[in-house]
């Protein structure tokens, strides 16, 4: 008999504990962080699947953009091609790096490949800016 009293004001501790919200003493709970948000999403079309923007934009790389660390898409080619801009303190998601641009601006990258939206696409899911003979591609999860 005595053995169950004591398991069961073992029990009736734990379980005021519990209902306590667990403020019973111990190490407060850790701070919850969030995961990063990866700036772009495949999309599947008739072509394939592609990356779009968190807009639904296509998404394009450069062919001639090969080191990973930079773009060599700067100034008034950016009026054709506008780079998928990283906030400041944006971090690396998955296959998403964040690169530096030559204007002291970050910019995301696919696979170590700067990624850019055209201003030929008027809504999303256009692809006007693929333009094989100038080296611009539609960015794809396989590239």
């Amino acid at each position: 008999m005595f053995r169950f009293l004591v398991v069961a004001a073992a029990i009736g501790l734990s379980t005021v504990q519990a209902v306590a919200g667990g403020h019973g003493g111990g190490d407060p709970p850790a701070p919850k962080v969030e995961a990063p948000t990866a700036p772009a999403k495949v999309i599947l079309t008739k072509q394939g699947p592609k990356l779009v923007d968190l807009k639904g934009m296509t998404l394009y790389y450069y062919e001639r953009d090969t080191t990973g660390k930079t773009s060599t898409c700067n100034g008034k080619c950016t009026e054709s091609w506008v780079p998928l801009t990283a906030m400041a303190d944006a971090r690396a998601v998955g296959d998403f790096t964040v690169i530096n641009r030559d204007d002291g601006t970050k910019m995301w990258a696919y696979r170590y490949r700067p990624l850019y939206t055209s201003p030929a696409d008027k809504a999303p899911g256009d692809a006007n800016g693929n333009a094989t003979t100038l080296q611009w591609r539609i960015a794809r999860p396989e590239n």
